[in-house]
């Protein structure tokens, strides 16, 4: 079993390499742009598995895993594996830094405080689930109309 999780693990780290080749060529020829492809088009996409077994466990009416899984999805990649780049670029010698424009910061911030609040009491139900929808919609919005950073490197 140990033996796979690594093959698989290089496989999909060879994947990721040509995802981000691909990034810059793919908004440039579909005129998308590269906030939004980034920020909204390739989660959607690299979390489906997630996304489809939160809602199956939220069907089944258990919540805490569902929001176990997505939660904590979220705090596992802003709090170890954003970092953890940033270290891993230091020693390769690649300059990234956690230095995030302004307006992903903003909209970081907004969605923790928002989700923090619509989750405080434990309890769900269908207008907290629409308010979340729009969010993210307006958020999607909002990198399609962002202007793209100046230099992607």
């Amino acid at each position: 079993g140990i033996f796979w999780l690594g093959v698989l693990t290089v496989f999909i780290s060879v994947l990721s390499d040509f995802l981000v080749d691909a990034i810059q060529g793919a908004a440039e020829s579909m005129g998308l742009p590269i906030l939004f492809i980034s920020g909204i088009l390739v989660p959607i996409v690299g979390n489906a598995a997630e996304h489809a077994a939160a809602i199956t466990f939220a069907y089944k009416n258990k919540m805490a895993i569902a929001l176990g899984s997505s939660v904590g999805s979220a705090v596992q990649i802003s709090v170890f594996v954003i970092p953890l780049c940033v270290v891993i670029g230091w020693f390769l010698d690649k300059p990234m830094t956690m230095n995030f424009h302004s307006y992903e910061t903003t909209t970081l911030l907004l969605t923790s405080i928002s989700v923090a609040i619509l989750l405080m009491d434990g309890k769900s139900n269908w207008l907290k689930g629409a308010i979340l929808i729009l969010e993210y919609v307006m958020i999607a919005a909002g990198f399609w109309a962002h202007a793209n950073p100046y230099s992607m490197d």
